[in-house]
């Protein structure tokens, strides 16, 4: 079938029509909503986002810091980062002075209050917010009292301006011109309430003109136990508002003017004998009549009229006696201090004593009473000295001693520090423990000693594990016994081992020349022997073997003569430590590989089978002449050792000369360089033999 032919107008059509498609599609694509690609931006967030517990508690109180109201938290704080610390920009009060300058804020004056010169604003001040005014931590005077103990000030009779107002009435809070950080003078202060010309005040005081006088000299400005805030201790004439015991009449020009000075005022109503209470040596205050040096004349809130309470009086003029130290004497700091030793006005002891020395520290030391009927009681402690070796006042030693224990001995015993100052000093001497074996008061025995100096409990305080013995083995009698003065010195020695003497002396002086051997005619002897060092085979105290020996054979002789024990024992070095260089090693290899025939190797292990460890009749040590000694295992008369020989009488020949007596390369133990002709058994190109 045959397709039909479109008409001009079909085809214009169908282009319209394809036409109108690619436009919708256009727009569909141009105008249709989809994924919007936008660059990335980092926002910053608030501090409080995060800190919102913060914003509850501090946003809702009644005065917030400005700076946290505003939220510039950085104005104080670094940002933290990923450490969860608190970063301030200054430290301590700097920070807040970079806003508050010290004149706006009454810093600046001669007087600072102590809690912000030594301390920190936010001592008193909550840095972000609180629910008193000026951010203070606590409302009126139980901010003060945060520092100032309460009980000062609140006491039978309080002050007006204390009680019905607040500190602040006459104090300034940072800092003053005036002492107490006061507002104004204090005689100011006062008539700003006090009516100090009124008839009821005038009468109150003996119609004197108080009005020019420190109202502070007889009244607690806060707070007092007595009727008109009258101080502690009070002056019986000003109790019995009797000025004119002490002045002028109130009416004269000069009403303040007294009719003596100084000591002689006081003595019109206290008696000199009463004071001095049968004492002849006066405290210097005292006997120069300057008794306002302690006392104050009219009021004081310390008992007796006393300038400043307790022990600070006295450190007014012995401020040597403040010193803190390690060892404080309990009478100086507890109880009544310094009065507990010392008397007030005048002693009939020595140093203001109310007795002897000895008698007053025995009133609390009793347990010392004990002491004195020892039977070898200490020289000082029988004069009653207390203070020729302790400090009364304290001490930075041990007993409260007045220096360290030998100082303090050696300044009797003078002669000793240089006898001790040897070589070798024993550890409590070097260390000054003199009281480790000696008594300090005094003691049942000679030297005052803890124990006798025969007793073992005298060394075994210390060295009582080292003095314990195990069964077996050997124990010198002497250490046995406990006897170690016998060999040692107690304090110091320029020998080694703080012994008495060099050990060839000290040994023989009990074991003769060689213990259980007698030696007529010595040829030879051993070389620790002749050097007197018997502690290179023998343990002096105790050992586990027989005759106190350090180790058995061979070891004992091995650890000195290195060479033999390297033939011994080829496999290990001299020191038995491995080869430190290639020299060293290519030569261990080398012996290594060379093979040594031993000397009956199980007789060899027994040296003394052959040797005398001390002296000897014959060479090397030996126990006998080497012809009989070698006859002990060789048989002379035999065919085989004859023809080794050539038939040459054993008693003519030295076996040394031709052989090593311990060890060889070669089988018949024959010495390392020998004759040519010897060494191919040639004897006969030299000897006749028959």
């Amino acid at each position: 079938m045959k397709a039909q032919k479109r008409s001009p107008r079909a085809k214009l059509l169908s282009l319209a029509a394809m036409l109108l498609c690619l436009a919708a599609l256009f727009a569909i694509m141009t105008c249709a909503p989809g994924p919007v690609r936008t660059t990335g931006k980092f926002t910053k967030k608030q501090c409080l986002d995060c800190h919102t517990d913060f914003k509850g508690k501090y946003f809702g109180m009644k005065s917030v810091h400005a700076v946290v109201k505003d939220q510039k938290c950085e104005d104080c704080h670094l940002r933290h980062g990923v450490l969860p610390k608190l970063l301030l920009k200054a430290q301590g009060n700097q920070l807040c002075l970079t806003c508050h300058k010290t004149d706006q804020i009454g810093m600046a004056k001669n007087k600072v209050h102590s809690a912000l010169k030594n301390g920190q604003c936010i001592d008193c001040h909550n840095p972000h917010a609180s629910e008193q005014s000026q951010l203070l931590k606590a409302a009126g005077n139980d901010l003060c009292f945060r520092c100032h103990q309460s009980d000062q000030f609140n006491k039978t009779v309080v002050h007006p301006a204390l009680k019905e107002k607040t500190c602040l009435r006459c104090h300034f809070s940072h800092s003053s011109d005036q002492p107490n950080l006061l507002k104004n003078e204090s005689i100011t202060l006062c008539r700003s309430c006090h009516d100090l010309g009124a008839g009821a005040f005038r009468q109150a005081h003996d119609n004197y003109p108080v009005d020019r006088a420190e109202c502070t000299g007889c009244h607690n400005p806060h707070a007092s136990l007595q009727p008109r805030l009258m101080k502690a201790s009070v002056h019986a004439p000003v109790v019995k508002d009797d000025c004119n015991a002490c002045h002028a009449p109130a009416e004269s020009e000069q009403n303040f003017a007294t009719p003596a000075k100084g000591r002689d005022l006081c003595l019109k109503c206290h008696k000199t004998e009463d004071l001095m209470a049968g004492g002849v040596l006066e405290h210097q205050p005292f006997q120069k009549g300057r008794c306002a040096e302690c006392h104050l004349p009219h009021a004081s809130e310390n008992e007796r009229l006393l300038v400043r309470p307790g022990n600070n009086l006295c450190f007014g003029c012995h401020a040597d006696r403040q010193t803190k130290r390690s060892t404080p004497h309990k009478a100086l700091t507890e109880g009544k201090g310094c009065l507990a030793c010392h008397v007030r006005h005048a002693s009939a002891k020595p140093k203001m004593l109310p007795a002897g020395e000895q008698e007053v520290c025995l009133k609390c030391h009793t347990r010392i009473l004990l002491e004195k009927r020892t039977l070898k009681p200490h020289t000082p402690f029988v004069e009653g000295s207390c203070g020729k070796c302790h400090n009364p006042h304290g001490s930075d030693f041990y007993g409260m001693l007045k220096a360290n224990t030998n100082s303090v001995c050696y300044s009797c015993h003078f002669e000793s520090e240089s006898k001790f100052l040897k070589t070798n000093t024993h550890k409590p001497v070097l260390q000054g423990e003199c009281n480790e074996c000696h008594r300090s008061h005094g003691g049942k025995r000679e030297k005052l000693l803890a124990f006798a100096a025969d007793d073992p409990k005298l060394c075994s305080k210390c060295h009582g594990d080292f003095m314990k013995t195990a069964p077996g083995g050997s124990v010198h009698p002497f250490f046995k016994a406990g006897k170690c003065m016998s060999c040692h010195e107690v304090h110091a020695s320029n020998v080694a081992g703080m012994i008495k003497n060099k050990q060839s002396f000290l040994c023989n002086s009990c074991h003769g020349t060689d213990p259980g051997q007698e030696v007529k005619t010595p040829k030879s002897n051993h070389a620790p022997v002749v050097d007197g060092q018997c502690t290179e085979c023998h343990s002096p105290h105790k050992a586990n073997l027989n005759r106190l020996l350090l180790a058995d054979y061979p070891d004992l002789c091995l650890a000195c003569h290195i060479d033999l024990k390297n033939k011994m024992y080829p496999d290990k070095t001299a020191s038995g430590e491995e080869p430190v260089s290639s020299a060293v090693a290519a030569a261990e290899a080398q012996k290594e590989e060379t093979r040594f025939f031993l000397h009956a190797p199980s007789d060899l292990k027994n040296c003394k089978i052959c040797h005398r460890p001390h002296y000897a009749e014959s060479p090397a040590l030996a126990t006998k002449p080497i012809q009989q000694l070698c006859a002990d295992c060789h048989d002379y008369e035999k065919q085989t050792f004859k023809t080794a020989h050539i038939n040459i009488d054993a008693g003519v020949m030295n076996c040394s000369k031709c052989h090593d007596a311990h060890a060889s390369t070669d089988p018949k133990l024959f010495k390392t360089d020998i004759h040519k002709p010897f060494a191919e058994r040639k004897c006969k190109d030299c000897h006749i033999t028959k």
